[in-house]
């Protein structure tokens, strides 16, 4: 895999995903974004032995866009602290089937899901297990903010901001809203679209690094693939 960053600081690593590429490694012993950065920083800065890389937040499997990790310990704290906090702007563009009744809205609702926090398990006991999917598991509120950006009735391209961070959040409220993402056989009937990923990027977000007082914004284009469809 090609590593592309998109930003970097002493603290503070920000690249690309690949749909179809994994956040961070699980069983099936797939070559991860994780992974793929850490030997990145190994061979730019000739580091010996293991190097530091912190994860701070994922995107699923078949999801593009922006992944920022945290290059010290440092700079894993404040990205969580500002992620625990909701000071991250994260936006999304997402492919839908159909077109939204509303051109724009907010949708707001309580959800009994696993945490967007809480996906790291295949490294914790049976009893950490547990314990983690007791407290992950309960009620929690889901909120986003949409807007139609285009739509040709049978796709729609929205803008979405997410203002809280839960497991597949936005596929689930999407398909719940009447308009599932594009290739989305998860969460709707669809079939899978061909090379396994779905019509939903993270194209922008908005941190402070992790020792100056300042915003550092970050954007993306939309995937070249999405314009066969909308």
């Amino acid at each position: 895999m090609n590593i592309k960053v998109l930003y970097e600081d002493n603290h503070i690593i920000a690249v690309y995903k690949p749909a179809g590429v994994l956040t961070q490694g699980d069983r099936t012993g797939e070559v991860s974004l994780y992974d793929t950065v850490k030997d990145y920083l190994k061979e730019k800065y000739k580091k010996p032995g293991n190097v530091f890389l912190g994860l701070v937040h994922r995107l699923d499997k078949p999801v593009s866009g922006i992944v920022l990790f945290g290059k010290t310990s440092k700079g894993a704290s404040r990205l969580s602290e500002q992620f625990r906090n909701h000071t991250i702007q994260k936006t999304y563009y997402g492919i839908v089937v159909g077109k939204p009744k509303e051109n724009k809205g907010v949708l707001k609702e309580k959800v009994n899901k696993i945490s967007f926090f809480a996906e790291g398990f295949t490294k914790k006991s049976d009893e950490e297990l547990l314990a983690e999917i007791k407290k992950a598991t309960k009620t929690r509120t889901a909120e986003l903010a949409y807007e139609t950006v285009k739509s040709n009735d049978k796709y729609s391209l929205l803008k979405i901001m997410p203002k809280t961070g839960r497991f597949h959040q936005i596929r689930i409220q999407m398909s719940e809203m009447g308009c599932p993402i594009l290739g989305d056989a998860k969460y709707s009937n669809q079939k899978p679209l061909p090379d396994k990923s779905i019509g939903l990027c993270a194209t922008a977000i908005s941190f402070k690094p992790a020792t100056e007082d300042k915003t550092i914004n970050l954007e993306i284009p939309l995937p070249e693939g999405w314009s066969r469809y909308i």
